[in-house]
């Protein structure tokens, strides 16, 4: 399969986890399962959007100059008790609702308030404005928020503003990881790793910061042996995630198991290999009815297909409607040259309209990706690319997404 393809096949078998209802200090980057209708207008009545003197339009002379009673002090979180009359005015502070009779609110800057109890009206600029009118923001029995909505800052803020303390969400995703191979280890054995007998589970770090940049929860799983018994001992910690991935061991040599074990296990395999580089050997499939994809192991191949194969069902799982992150069209600045016909992920620098590589293509070149802002598309029909092509590339870090993969 073509990457778009495998991506399409991929995210068909995903839906969305059920719903639960979060206190909304908890419901950051959730997303609403169900559309919230409002029960009150907002604001709940007309206010003023100024501190200075509510008035009538009509005792304004335009000329400036007018001299009013003022009859009350109104401050915010309290309501008038009296309405205004001809030649009267009432202070009033920024929020606080407006008294009948009133159609303006001069601001304070344009008025002087004398010892006796009136005010002088010096500029008429503000006749008939600043005044926040009842429902100008949301309506009684509109939708506020449709269901599908991604719970950000503005969105649990409004959501306050209603009373709503308690939205449905789907929750959130758990994502088991895990990595393969006698030749790897974790940290805590530090000094093997810098005297060259052992290779550091980079894998197991930038996987887990992924899925938490993802809004998923990590588990971590471990590094499991090149044996059939390590890997499915490893295996049964995924029971209670949501997804599976791993990492390495999804190749064709003889120490790749990950494959074997997942269907002697009871795992479904649907799908195995893709048209692309870096990361070729990409499978996917079910086990007991947790989906499973398994990553290639070499540092930067893991990194590109989480990127566009496990991302995305990340972002089905939790009820967004756009999982994929979209392209858009740059120039290149550096020549190319490429081996087979694949469709090629090359990590880039794009800034203005323009891409830049970050120099070593190689799939265990971390660092190609640590300097990274894109990953920049060559299709398998193109060869070569000379400077000033234009092509496609995915900006790593971009917030706007589409439905389809367009990659």
């Amino acid at each position: 399969m073509t990457p778009a393809e495998a991506a399409r096949f991929i995210i068909s078998d995903i839906r969305p986890l059920p719903a639960e209802r979060r206190p909304l200090r908890e419901a950051l980057d959730l997303v609403l399962a169900e559309d919230v209708v409002s029960p009150i207008d907002l604001p709940p009545w007309d206010n003023s959007a100024m501190d200075g003197y509510a008035v009538r339009s009509q005792d304004l002379r335009e000329s400036g100059d007018t001299e009013l009673a003022v009859i009350e002090t109104v401050p915010a979180g309290q309501f008038p008790s009296k309405s205004i009359g001809p030649a009267q005015a009432i202070r009033i502070f920024t929020g606080a609702p407006l008294p009948q009779g009133a159609d303006t609110v001069i601001r304070q800057e344009d008025s002087e308030q004398s010892s006796n109890g009136t005010v002088r009206i010096n500029n008429p600029r503000d006749a008939k404005k600043n005044i926040r009118r009842r429902g100008e923001d949301i309506r009684k029995g509109a939708v506020v928020l449709n269901a599908g909505t991604a719970l950000g800052p503005a969105q649990l803020g409004v959501l306050a503003s209603i009373a709503h303390e308690r939205p449905l969400a789907h929750r959130v995703p758990r994502v088991a990881f895990m990595g393969s191979g006698d030749e790897i280890v974790d940290l805590d054995r530090r000094d093997e790793i810098l005297a060259g007998r052992k290779i550091a589970t980079s894998n197991s770090y930038t996987l887990d910061a992924l899925i938490r940049r993802s809004s998923a929860v990590p588990v971590n799983l471990g590094v499991a042996r090149d044996t059939r018994e390590s890997l499915r001992e490893h295996l049964r910690g995924a029971a209670s995630a949501d997804l599976l991935v791993t990492t390495a061991g999804v190749s064709v040599g003889e120490h790749d198991l990950v494959r074997d074990v997942l269907q002697e296990s009871g795992g479904e395999l649907k799908l195995w290999r893709i048209a692309m580089r870096p990361g070729a050997p990409v499978g996917f499939g079910l086990l007991n009815g947790i989906p499973w994809i398994g990553l290639p192991g070499n540092p930067v191949s893991t990194m590109v297909t989480f990127e566009l194969f496990v991302r995305p069902v990340i972002r089905r799982l939790q009820g967004h409607a756009l999982p994929f992150r979209r392209t858009v069209p740059v120039i290149t600045r550096d020549p190319v040259t490429l081996g087979p016909k694949l469709r090629h992920f090359l990590r880039a620098i794009v800034e203005e309209g323009e891409a830049r590589l970050t120099g070593p293509q190689g799939s265990g070149i971390l660092t190609s990706m640590a300097h990274a802002n894109a990953l920049l598309i060559v299709p398998a029909d193109i060869p070569s690319v000379p400077v000033g092509t234009e092509l496609q590339a995915l900006i790593l870090d971009d917030p706007r997404h589409v439905a389809e993969p367009p990659y």
